[in-house]
This record gives C-alpha cells, structure tokens and sequence, in this order.
C-alpha cells in the first residue's frame, strides 16, 4: 500500500508561519540597522501574510493564539518595530517629534481594546435563550448583525490598523512624521466611529429582547401554536440526516401541529427544508419549559447525551425511531430501554430486540415500517438499457473498531475495480458522510476509490446530453425554496430575523421541485460516466431508484434497499466462513455474499442481467416482508396510528396525574396544572 503523501493544506500551514516569522526577524533587523528597504519589504510582506492568514489558514491563527503570539501582540510589535526604525533614522533631537505619534497608537489600541469589549457585550444581547426557523419571532426586536469588523478583532485590528501602519512606513524614507500622523488620525477615526455603531446597538430600543422577554413570548408561543407531536435531536454536525430522514414522515403525520425541538444552535441550519416550526432549547432550565405545554409525544431518532435531560420531562411520552436498522449491535443499543415505545421497522427488529436482552419489553415495541421508504420504486425487471446501474454505499468504520464494519478498507477497491472493469456497468460510488472520520485507513482508501473512479471516467467517452438548461433551472427552483440567503456576517438573531414563518404551500412546492431536480439530475448525466455522489442531493432514496444492484455492507442501507426488492450483495469482511456471516446477520440471507478479493463480481452482475438465474428473488420478498413489515397498510399510515395511539396515552396519563394531584393538593395546582393538548 503506497504511502499517501503530507496533505498539501499541512506544508502551507508550515510556509506561512516560516515566512511570517522571517517577515519580522527581518523587520526587527531593518529597523536596528536601520535599513529603510528593507524595513519596507519586510513590512510589506508581513501584512500580506496576515492577509492571507485570515483568507485561507484560519487554524494557523488559533495555533498562534494559543502561543500568546494573537494578532494584537504581532500588530503592537510591527508598529513597534517601525516606531523604533524611525527613531534610529532620525536626529536625537526628533524623539520629541516622534513622541505624539507614539501616544497616537497607544490611544488607538486602547480604543481597539474597548471596540472588543463592547463587541462581547453586543455579542451577548444577541444570544437569545431560544433560537428559532420557521417562526415569526419579530416580536423580539430581531435586527441585522454588526459588520464582521466590528465584532471579530482579528480582521478589525488588519483593516482599522492599516492606515496607522501604512503612515509610520511611508515616513520611514523621507523621515516625514506627517505621514504617521495622518495615518494614525485616520486609525483612531475608524476605531471612534466602530466603537459609536456597536455603543447604538446597547441602546434599549436598539437590541433583541432580553432573556425573561423571551421567555415570555416563547411560552406564549408555545400556548398559541399548541404543538402535540415533536422531534427531538441532539447531536453533531455531520449527523444532521439522522432527524432529516424523520422530516417528512412527521410532516405527513396526524398531528396538524408538529415541532422540531434541537439542543445545539448550529443545528438550526442543519436541518433540511420544512415548514415544521424549529425551536432550539439550548439550556435544560428552557428544555424544562415544555413540561407545562400542550407538547404529547417526542420522538428521537438517535441517542445523545442531552436526550437523558428530556426525558426527564413526566408529561410527554418519548418514542425511540432509530436512524436505520441493521443486523449491528448499535441497533439494538441498551439505552432504548430509557424511552415509553421502540418504534422499529417490521418482525426483525422486534426479535432483534428480544434476542440482545438489552431491557427493552416486547410490550413497548410497536412496528410502524419506514415511512421514508414508501418513495422506493419497485422492482421492474433486468437493467433496460446497454448498462447496468451498480450502487456502491458502503456504511463507515464505527467506534468500535470491528473489521466488518465497513468493506472501503480490505474490499472497496477491489470491488470498485471489478465493477469498473465491465464496460457494461455504471457506477455510482456514494460512501458514507463519516468514513475515515475515526480510522484514516478508511478516508485513505475512499480517496483511492474516488481517483479509481476519475480515471475510468477519463478514459470513457459517453454521450453527454446537449442541453443541461432543463438542470440548471430546476436547481435555481429548487435552491429558491430550500435555501435562506444570509449575509455573510449573519449571526444567529440575524437568520432568525430572515427565517420567519414559511409561506403558505412551500412543503408541497419543495416535494414537486424535488421529484423535477431528480429527474432532471439523471437525464443530464452523459451515458454511461460513474458518478461520486456526495452531496445532499440526490439522495440515497433518489439512488436506489435508478440503481439495478446494491453492493453494501451490514447496514441500514440494506434494509432501506430491500423495499425494491432489487437485487443486492454484501461484502464479508468480517473474517467470518461465509455460512457463519449469514447465520450472524439475518439481512444477509438474501444477498450475495461477496469476499474482498470480489472474485464474485462477474457473476453477480451476470445474474442481474438475467434474472431467470436469480435464486434469491423469493428470498427477497420473504426477508422485505420480516425487516419492514406489510405493504398494507402504508408504512406512514402505520406510522400516523402509533403516534396517535402514544398521543392517547400520553392525554390519558396526564388526566390522572391531575386528578390524583387535585385530590392529594386541593386548590394548590391551580397555575401549574397541565394543559390540556388538543386531540
């Protein structure tokens, strides 16, 4: 295996700081000789080098921040340097000339200290309790956010400083301090005019509501919309398509009112295009809140540290949805037991559960289908034209470090070289967001499968389509309802401000717009050409559609697929005899089972092909049926029932808590008493 060479963002990072440090020692050199070309040069090119520090190596700052070398100090010292080179350039007697100048600047770093105090304070009135998309939160006084300038003192200290710098340089050649007092004038009217705009926004009228005014409105908020059914996510950035799947099955819902409640702020923008109103609680003492709303049922798609403090929460009823379901032990995790139901897919899941004795009772395990799967088209014969559409999406490494976990390391590029080998395949590479994220032998073997893929791209000529007008509009469509347009300063009042409540009948324009950008999508493409499919769109739903085969490992994915009934195999690289792979992992019973070596390529592609050599069709429907559960009712129709039957229980334990509560503590529960929630 070739050793993959030093990432060239990591030799940049190294060259920069080089040349920033010889930058100074230089100027530190001209300004004792003194050597005004020099001085000159070197100046020059430190500035330009914070420039591009701030453009395009960000991480390099926080290292020199964490050396207490941040940008004030190696400004101070650059104005420092030059101040010290026109005193040597100067007679003795100047050093009273030079003196103001010098009082000049240390006003002004003064004034950039108090710009950055004031900036923290401004900062803080617009970190509201709650966030929120999809609401019309006007009544907070939302406002746009200060200029970048004024609240991030890196760029403001280049920009502010400059004119300051510029004049000490320009009255090094002629020994001119004119210059330097012009451009230090012009500093400290830029920082004076800085510190007046953020001094206006701590004016009462001129910042968002305080923390109790928010509150407020919030509970208010909540009595008005009466929200009974919510989403719950906690969780990282790059996990956002664990609650992104649940939007639409929840949108669809018997609940006229449902709502999406997140713990982190940065996950309001992660979420995928809704109408469903947002609220972000960041604190628990505001999650508490909910507690005295209408608010029945929660259901969670995943586990995090922050779901234990809603649950603590006695008046709604919490439903486990997982992300996906697979034969993994992570689908069956112990901390299900913590929620009222388990809502799983089909049979499987059930036995699955009862099998890992894990503490979650058969009692509490409903079986809804997978609402998201309903869009899956079905099976409709052998590959219709000259290629066949293979799909490659292989799971991530995992935590635990099992080698079955994802085949990209041992299998992925022999599997991909097979498949690129047969001139009759197209293929579409869509690895999983996390690969390589905890073993970097995975990322390294994704990025050899990506180049595997370029280079037979390269040498394959299809015909492309003439016209990709038709995919350009219906992107501009699509990105028209689904994207917010945000200034580049925007902070997080500011997309509150700009995300108010949707205009009627967006959700169905978004489906429509959807289903025209997919098909548009496909058409563009040139006959026969692999794609790498990384981005939000397509989806892996959009994939299964136009794919004839899935290769995949253990995973979600295979259940989510077999709802075509579709053809798919998995890879062993478990280490396991392949009879004790499929004894192991149900989902396997009807796949191919693949070896890393991927011998077994050109006859599962054959048996495609021709599907009267097909032996696992029966299998398929057979294990369809016992991993997702009827086709009758719909899975959302199954899904809309279990939500109204927990919403019942939910009203049910609420009305006895109250009557027992009335019966214990007569007149005393008057304020506290829980809401009734509309049925």
């Amino acid at each position: 295996m070739p050793v993959p060479l030093p990432r060239p963002p990591a030799l940049l990072k190294g060259l920069v700081t080089v040349v920033l440090a010889a930058a100074f020692a230089a100027q530190a050199a001209a300004a004792l000789l003194p050597d005004v070309p020099l001085l000159l040069a070197a100046t020059v090119v430190s500035l330009a080098t914070e420039g591009a520090l701030y453009r395009w190596q960000r991480g390099v700052l926080s290292l020199f921040a964490k050396s207490h070398a941040d940008i004030t100090v190696r400004h101070v010292l650059r104005d420092l340097l030059l101040v010290v080179a026109l005193l040597r350039l100067g007679e003795q007697d100047r050093e009273t000339v030079y003196a103001p100048l010098v009082a000049g600047l240390l006003v002004f770093y003064v004034l950039h200290c108090a710009i950055q105090a004031v900036s923290v304070l401004v900062r803080r009135t617009r970190t509201l309790p709650v966030v929120t998309r999809n609401i019309d939160a006007s009544a907070l006084r939302l406002s746009p956010a200060p200029s970048v300038l004024l609240r991030r003192p890196g760029p403001r200290l280049l920009v502010f400083g400059l004119p300051a710098t510029a004049g000490l340089l320009a009255s090094a050649p002629g020994d001119r301090p004119v210059y330097a007092a012009a451009g230090i004038a012009l500093s400290l009217a830029l920082g004076l005019t800085g510190l007046g705009a953020l001094l206006l926004r701590l004016l009462p009228g001129r910042r968002p509501a305080a923390e109790q005014e928010v509150l407020d409105w919030f509970d208010a908020w909540l009595a008005a919309y009466r929200p009974t059914v919510g989403l719950y996510f906690s969780g990282g950035a790059a996990s956002a398509y664990q609650a992104n799947m649940w939007l639409e099955p929840l949108a669809a819902g018997p609940a006229g009112r449902p709502v999406i409640v997140l713990r982190e702020r940065f996950m309001v923008q992660k979420i995928a295009a809704t109408d469903i109103p947002i609220v972000c609680l960041p604190k628990v003492s505001t999650l508490m809140r909910l507690e005295h709303s209408t608010l029945q049922v929660l259901i969670h798609p995943s586990n995090s540290g922050k779901t234990s403090q809603v649950l603590r929460i006695p008046t709604i009823k919490h439903t486990f949805v997982n992300h996906g379901e697979s034969d993994k032990l992570s689908s069956c995790n112990p901390y299900a037991k913590a929620y009222d139901e388990v809502w799983v897919a089909g049979p499987a899941a059930r036995e699955r559960y009862a099998l890992a004795e894990v503490g979650v009772e058969d009692k509490d395990v409903v079986e809804t289908g997978r609402p998201q799967l309903d869009g899956v088209l079905p099976y409709a014969g052998p590959p219709a034209g000259a290629r066949t559409t293979v799909l490659y999406a292989p799971t991530w490494e995992g935590w635990d470090g099992n080698p079955g976990n994802t085949s990209v390391i041992a299998a992925g590029e022999n599997l991909v070289r097979a498949l690129l080998a047969d001139p009759g395949v197209r293929l579409l590479y869509k690895p999983h967001p996390l690969t390589g994220s905890v073993d970097p032998r995975a990322g390294a073997a994704d990025l050899r499968i990506r180049e595997l893929i370029r280079a037979a791209n390269r040498e394959r000529t299809g015909v492309r389509p003439s016209d990709s007008a038709e995919l350009t509009r219906r992107t501009a469509e699509l990105d028209r309802l689904t994207t917010s347009v945000f200034r580049a300063g925007a902070d997080t009042v500011e997309r509150m401000l700009v995300q108010s409540a949707p205009e009627p009948g967006r959700a169905a324009a978004v489906t429509r717009a959807t289903a025209a950008w997919e098909e548009a999508y496909w058409a563009s493409l040139p006959e026969g050409e692999h794609q790498i499919i990384t981005d939000a769109r397509p989806t892996l739903y959009s994939c299964f559609n136009v794919a004839d085969l899935l290769i995949s490992d253990v995973s979600s994915v295979i259940s989510d697929f077999l709802a075509s009934e579709k053809p798919y195999a998995v890879a062993n690289t478990s280490g396991l005899p392949e009879d004790a792979f499929r004894t192991a992992f149900p989902t396997v019973v009807a796949a191919t089972v693949l070896t890393p070596d991927a011998a077994g390529v050109p006859d599962l592609l054959e048996t495609v092909r021709h599907p009267e050599h097909d032996e696992l069709a029966e299998a398929r429907a057979e294990l369809k049926l016992r991993l997702l559960g009827p086709a009758e009712p719909s899975s959302q129709e199954r899904f809309n029932e279990a939500v109204r039957a927990l919403c019942g229980e939910a009203r049910d334990h609420r009305a006895r808590v109250a009557e027992r509560l009335a019966a214990e503590l007569p007149g005393q529960r008057t304020e506290t008493a829980v809401p009734t929630a509309p049925r």
